[in-house]
């Protein structure tokens, strides 16, 4: 018979009473280590207390690694109530004998203020670097495999060491997604998508990007896709470009905002001559009418419909790159966004030539639709440095605004033509030839309201946007693991 050994979180005993009961009743659980950071009495025979730090350092991995001595691990990594469903440890068990994976996880239902929430998560690829992806709470894994990753961490941490853990499990074998909804959890974060999103880049998180940065890294060296800070330097060429620089806006149904995105470029004061070129995707409320207005106004600004209707936001910015109006140097702003003051373009510009780079990311202010600052307040991305950013790349989720290009560059690369994602591939693949120049201080004001596209997106909708990226990671460390193995 396989056995298992699980370790839980157990700072709140209330929590765990009934999945305690259920585990010392069932005939595959060996032992139940309780990891308290402080004494505590054991609640039942099968029970143990490992008094030791958070789940998240590893010399607790370690020491859970140490004690695993059944065939299998359960591991909970977060103190939420959590119900098994009918035979699930029988399925897990099951499902990771026939696989050989290093680790097994499924999807589970949310338990909402007493409603149950399918949530279904993604299959894990050799994308999937980002730190908050989500495995769920519960983890099955495969005690010989564990002990094996255990044995290639060199490095110890306070936050990252159940990071650093997942990667060295997927370097082995597979991290198996069964879909099936085999518990329920009592779900704690119920914000919306929208208020998310930004958690990996809030400052007061900075010292665990730093060592989840590490652990990233580390495990690009062991699997052959780490780039050294190595790139080609950028001559600016002596093309015939109509100005220096051209603002890029695609644009569709955004009636509210369209009219303070374009004033905030017509107000720029540069030393050099730009244009705004706006690609409106087939508008159907008053858009293209706000949009004809100030085209009247202002001959600087040209007004794109495409004869295509089957163009992402990806497309649109192809289509306003390849144009002949388009300048040398192509900047973003979205159409419910601002640049923060006049000076942004000069700034974008003078990095290009500061630094020789093909792409220049600024950094930009959250603010509510009235411009009114919101947490987390300025994100400045600093974990893009230029010795490790292109590999750090790999692991966050974006890598800032306001993004900017070199149009020759940008028209050889070509943008994916999706409407999620689209900045982010094209970003990965400038940064694997590339350096790219960075504005630390805020030259943007990113407006958050309720008709952001990210603002409220369903699990599915997330789940599909999570698994497009790590996809997008997934075919860009190939192209660096050929890369190096070419050299």
């Amino acid at each position: 018979m396989k056995t298992i050994n699980c370790f839980i979180p157990y700072t709140n005993p209330q929590v765990w009473t009934g999945l305690l009961e259920s585990l010392q009743q069932h005939a595959n659980v060996e032992t139940i280590y309780l990891i308290s950071p402080e004494e505590a009495k054991s609640p039942f025979s099968k029970c143990r207390i490992i008094k030791s730090k958070n789940i998240f350092h590893t010399q607790t991995i370690q020491s859970l690694a140490a004690l695993a001595n059944a065939d299998y691990t359960l591991l909970i990594t977060r103190e939420t109530e959590v119900n098994l469903g009918q035979f699930a440890l029988e399925r897990f068990l099951s499902i990771a004998d026939a696989t050989g994976a290093s680790m097994v996880y499924s999807d589970y239902i949310d338990l909402v203020d007493g409603k149950a929430i399918n949530h279904p998560v993604i299959d894990y690829q050799m994308g999937s670097l980002r730190d908050d992806f989500n495995f769920g709470p519960l983890l099955f894994i495969n005690s010989k495999e564990l002990k094996k990753a255990i044995g290639k961490i060199e490095e110890t941490f306070e936050y990252a060491g159940l990071y650093q853990l997942r990667l060295a499990l997927s370097q082995a074998q597979e991290l198996f997604h069964l879909p099936e909804y085999l518990y329920s959890i009592a779900e704690l974060d119920n914000r919306e998508s929208g208020k998310k999103i930004f958690d990996y880049v809030n400052p007061k998180n900075r010292n665990v990007q730093i060592e989840m940065e590490k652990a990233a890294t580390s495990h690009l060296k062991a699997i052959g896709g780490y780039l050294h800070p190595e790139f080609t330097p950028v001559e600016f060429g002596k093309e015939d470009f109509p100005v220096e620089a051209s603002v890029i806006i695609p644009v569709r149904n955004r009636e509210k905002t369209i009219a303070d995105a374009i004033e905030s470029v017509m107000k720029q004061k540069a030393p050099f001559a730009f244009n705004l070129i706006i690609v409106d995707n087939h508008s159907t409320d008053r858009t293209t009418e706000i949009i004809k207005q100030y085209a009247s106004k202002f001959p600087a600004l040209i007004h794109i419909i495409p004869d295509r209707t089957d163009l992402g936001i990806g497309g649109c910015w192809n289509l306003a790159a390849h144009a002949p109006q388009c300048g040398k140097f192509a900047i973003q702003l979205d159409s419910d966004d601002l640049y923060k003051d006049e000076t942004t373009l000069t700034q974008v510009v003078d990095a290009f030539y500061k630094e020789k780079c093909a792409m220049v990311v600024g950094s930009y202010q959250m603010t509510n639709f009235k411009l009114e600052e919101i947490p987390p307040g300025l994100i400045d991305h600093k974990e893009w440095t230029p010795d490790n950013g292109r590999n750090n790349a790999l692991r966050i989720n974006g890598l800032g605004a306001p993004r900017a290009f070199y149009t020759p560059v940008l028209r050889d690369i070509k943008i994916p033509n999706v409407s999620y994602g689209e900045d982010y591939g094209l970003g990965l693949a400038i940064s694997r030839k590339y350096q790219i120049g960075r504005i630390y201080n805020p030259i943007y004001l990113c407006r958050r309201w309720d008709e952001n596209s990210d603002a409220s997106l369903s699990i599915e909708a997330m789940n599909k946007h999570n698994f497009y990226k790590d996809k997008l990671r997934t075919m860009e460390l190939k192209a660096r693991i050929r890369m190096n193995e070419t050299k």
